[in-house]
């Protein structure tokens, strides 16, 4: 066993078949070129959606979707970590494996406070983890019948896993695309209620137990996107800011289809009275315009004392997903993000946000004024430092009277590789370009310049998260969010500002060295 910086990486009972990893090998493996430093990322193995994500116990649970035996997607698994700050992990066991029923796809998890459902011990409510099951025998004939939803209990805080003997506990009617139940209890209702995914739209069912499944309602057919499957739904209350309103939000993720290709999150705001969501607007607002946030749903059962609606998404994009440059483990998570709801000019607006915990991270900051520099100097180089491909930057630019141009950051190396990110004044659109960043030969759509539609006023603020293979980036306190990956060859280690005029550049730039959740590095 290896406990690196607050993580347990166990090299045995992780339910991987014969590969078992020694301590040098685990390290190692957290040591590689593209390994994120403070983003989750499997040990070995391939990873894609967030699944299970509950509260319990002072833990925060996330299970995902995992192939423990290549780096490739294969039969899923459900992978299995806790955290007491959503920062540093703990790898667990696998918690669940593909059975005779199927393979064990996307889905979510609760605790059953009142044991509706008759699994609990004594005291002890039980966590219950509700599941797709894909039959890949079934789909072969030609069925399109092959996808039904499953559950699991756990008494022991998510460490072992039974599955229901009832299983199905929703059988396929016959319906395509039929996964990703994410579950959450009504209180007006009384009602346990899913929703579910279903070809390009969602369906609604209620049940009094976990057990017994009842449809209530259909949406999403004159609504949102329709470029490709949807998945992994999310539906929660969500008060407005600055109001006593409250609003429903529904995500839903699509692949193809996304704003800038690929895959993408589409989100809706509404009502819903326990059977019916009623949409505010048909039209599409993504909740990430880049191209590397899928998937993502939010923790259940966090406690009444935080209010706070928490999210995670799977960092990648399914254009490129298998084929990312990686050795030993495939994929990450994004960092965990507060939602928030804002009205503006008669519309809804969903907010995304890092966590405070975060902070916990800063090991080193620096307050950079850049016009210093660019008058001692002349030059637009504002950072230079082998610590920017694990940092956090705050700063705000200023947008000049008449201004006609862009103007943003560049990250870069000292073999001239670079992402650009910045704002198109004209253009009205905030842009990432990983164009030339790097390794993009693994994929033709990969390297690309991604927008996305925006209006800033005379001010603009940025916020990165930067670490080894990927930046993250909030505009304006999170009025818009991008995410992005990028593979250079050598770290980048220069911030470069770009502007035709100087007078927008930052008063002060916030520059904060992260440390690595995995051994310090």
């Amino acid at each position: 066993m290896l406990v690196l910086c607050g993580i347990i990486l166990t090299s045995c009972g992780t339910g991987r078949n014969n590969k078992h990893l020694d301590a040098n090998q685990e390290l190692a493996g957290y040591m590689e070129k593209y390994r994120p430093q403070f983003h989750f990322s499997p040990e070995t193995g391939w990873m894609n959606d967030p699944n299970g994500m509950v509260f319990y116990a002072g833990e925060y649970h996330l299970l995902y979707q995992y192939y423990p035996d290549s780096t490739v997607w294969g039969p899923m698994h459900w992978g299995h970590a806790v955290s007491t700050d959503m920062v540093h992990w703990t790898h667990l066991p696998l918690a669940l494996y593909p059975d005779s029923l199927g393979y064990i796809f996307s889905g979510s998890a609760v605790v059953d406070d009142d044991n509706t459902s008759g699994f609990g011990k004594g005291d002890i409510p039980p966590m219950i983890a509700i599941f797709t099951y894909h039959n890949s025998e079934l789909e072969k004939t030609g069925s399109v019948a092959y996808q039904s939803q499953g559950i699991a209990y756990s008494l022991d805080k998510g460490r072992t896993w039974t599955k229901y003997s009832g299983n199905p506990v929703l059988p396929n009617p016959g319906k395509k695309d039929f996964r990703d139940p994410k579950v959450f209890w009504h209180n007006e209702t009384g009602k346990w209620i899913m929703i579910l995914a279903v070809q390009d739209r969602v369906n609604l069912y209620s049940s009094a137990d976990l057990k017994t499944w009842s449809f209530e309602s259909e949406f999403g057919v004159d609504a949102g996107a329709h470029g490709g499957v949807w998945e992994c739904p999310d539906l929660f209350p969500l008060k407005v800011e600055g109001s006593a309103d409250t609003k429903w939000v529904m995500l839903v993720s699509i692949n193809p289809g996304g704003p800038n290709g690929g895959s993408a999150t589409q989100y809706f705001t509404g009502k819903f009275d326990g059977k019916k969501f009623i949409p505010d607007e048909n039209g599409v607002k993504w909740m990430d315009w880049g191209t590397d946030n899928y998937a993502g749903v939010t923790w259940s059962d966090i406690p009444e004392t935080d209010d706070r609606r928490l999210f995670l998404g799977w960092m990648s994009n399914w254009n490129y997903a298998t084929v990312v440059p990686t050795t030993v483990w495939r994929s990450a998570m994004t960092i965990p993000r507060e939602l928030a709801l804002t009205y503006e000019k008669g519309k809804y607006y969903l907010i995304s946000r890092p966590v405070s915990e975060l902070t916990i991270l800063r090991k080193e900051s620096k307050s950079i004024i850049p016009g210093e520099i660019m008058n001692s100097s002349g030059s637009d180089l504002i950072i230079e430092d082998q610590g920017l491909n694990q940092s956090e930057i705050e700063f705000e630019f200023k947008i000049p009277e008449r201004y006609n141009d862009s103007l943003g950051i560049i990250l870069e190396n000292n073999i001239g590789e670079n992402t650009i990110i910045g704002y198109s004044v004209p253009g009205k659109h905030i842009f990432i370009d990983r164009t030339k960043s790097g390794n993009t030969s693994f994929s033709e759509r990969f390297a690309e310049v991604e927008t996305a539609p925006y209006e800033s006023g005379k001010t603009l603020k940025m916020h990165l998260f930067i670490d080894a293979s990927s930046v993250e980036l909030f505009v304006d306190e999170g009025k818009l969010v991008m995410t992005s990956l990028f593979f250079p060859s050598e770290s980048y280690s220069k911030l470069r500002f770009f502007s035709k005029s100087p007078d927008s550049y930052p008063e002060i730039v916030k520059y904060y060295k992260l440390e690595s959740i995995w051994s310090g590095l």
